[in-house]
Formats: structure tokens, C-alpha cells, sequence
């Protein structure tokens, strides 16, 4: 990863990287009982997981903000967030309980004391968000329904090199439609669609995957 434009690895302190390694281990003593990952993604996992989940801190979220990740899985982007930064709350929400009780635990031995996590579904969560994120978890307007109905303002607003309060999701392939369906849905709704081949290089793993942010 070396060849990377823009490495994200670049930006961790000695203890963040510590944590992302730990990370690594904990989610891969856990994956053969749970499924965390795909188990053929393993060997991968820096690349395939933990990079791509990392290019959300292309900008930067809040100190004091909340992160709702919907369909957390393994933890993923939720506890590279949480690592990142220590001085949001970042809150994993999964309707599988196996999974949530996994990334429960591996938040606790990796001392995250901002990560939290939740069992059940998406729509019945209660508590208040500035930022949804997501990676491949649901269509981009189902994302902005979750994340509309427990919303609120952040005081003071982001600055210019944080991302605007809404929708972080991970995606790849042809999105015209889903974005068609949420502004079909919200004609307020804003769109920007960051590719991670113009942030990491033309020789990067994503090829065609985006981060896409929807936002008021």
C-alpha cells in the first residue's frame, strides 16, 4: 500500500495503529465462529476491510459528534471510526446478535470507550445522529430514512474540512438508480460522490467503489 496517492495509515499515531492491528486479530480470532468478514477476504484484510473503511477519514467528523453505523457486521467502518476519533461516539447498530455481541467485546479489549453497539433493527433505534455511514448495508434512500429519523443539528456546524452532517455510505457499481430513488424520495437531498481511485490512485484495490454522501 505504499503506492497509494493518499494513504490513510500515514495519518495514526503509534496507539492507532496498535489499535488497528489489535483490531485485525480480535476480528480474526472471532470470523470463523461468527462470520464476521467473508473468510476469503481474510488475507486481505488491511486492504479489503480496513483501507477501505479508512478513506471516510479523507475528512474529518467532530469532536462530541454521534456516528450511527447501520449494519455494522464486524465492526466495520465502526471501530476504524471509533479509533480515528476518540472524541465522537461512534454506536454499531446490527440486527444479527452474534455479531453486535463480537464487536462488543473486541471494542472492550481494545479499550474503545467510545464505541457502543446495538441489536436490532435499523428503523426501531432510538437516540440522536449527526452522521449515518454504512458500507454496502442498504439502498442510499433506505440509509437517509434511518438516518433523517433520529437526526439532529450539530452547535457549532462542521468546519470546511469536516464532512457535512448525513449519509457516509461505501458503495460501487452503476448507483444511478439508488440516487434517483432518494431524490426521488427527498428533493432536498443532496449528493457528492467521492471515488476512492481519485483519492488513493489509479493503482488502488477499489476500482470503481465511491463514497457517496447525501446530506441536506
Amino acid at each position: 500500500m505504499d503506492d497509494l496517492a493518499w494513504n490513510p495509515f500515514g495519518a495514526l499515531s503509534a496507539e492507532q495503529r496498535e489499535k488497528m492491528e489489535a483490531f485485525e486479530e480480535q476480528l480474526l480470532r472471532f470470523n470463523p465462529r461468527v462470520n464476521l468478514i467473508s473468510s476469503e477476504t481474510e488475507d486481505a484484510f488491511r486492504t479489503r476491510h480496513l483501507l477501505h473503511c479508512l478513506t471516510l477519514t479523507a475528512r474529518g467528523f467532530p469532536d462530541g459528534c454521534t456516528i450511527v453505523d447501520w449494519g455494522t457486521g464486524g465492526g466495520l467502518p465502526a471501530i476504524p471510526l471509533a479509533i480515528c476519533h476518540p472524541e465522537a461516539t461512534v454506536v454499531g447498530v446490527d440486527s444479527v446478535g452474534k455479531k453486535v455481541r463480537a464487536v462488543r467485546t473486541i471494542a472492550r479489549r481494545l479499550g474503545l470507550e467510545n464505541c457502543f453497539t446495538w441489536n436490532g433493527r435499523a428503523k426501531e433505534w432510538t437516540g440522536e445522529v449527526h452522521y449515518s455511514v454504512s458500507r454496502a448495508t442498504a439502498p442510499l434512500a433506505t440509509l437517509w430514512q434511518w438516518h433523517r429519523r433520529v437526526a439532529v443539528d450539530l452547535q457549532p456546524p462542521p468546519r470546511e474540512d469536516e464532512w457535512e452532517q448525513g449519509v457516509l455510505t461505501l458503495k460501487g457499481g452503476n448507483l444511478s438508480g439508488e440516487i434517483a430513488d432518494l431524490r426521488a424520495m427527498d428533493s432536498d437531498a443532496s449528493v457528492a460522490r467521492h471515488s476512492l481511485e481519485d483519492l488513493l490512485g489509479r493503482n488502488s484495490f477499489f476500482g470503481e467503489k465511491e463514497i457517496v454522501a447525501a446530506h441536506s
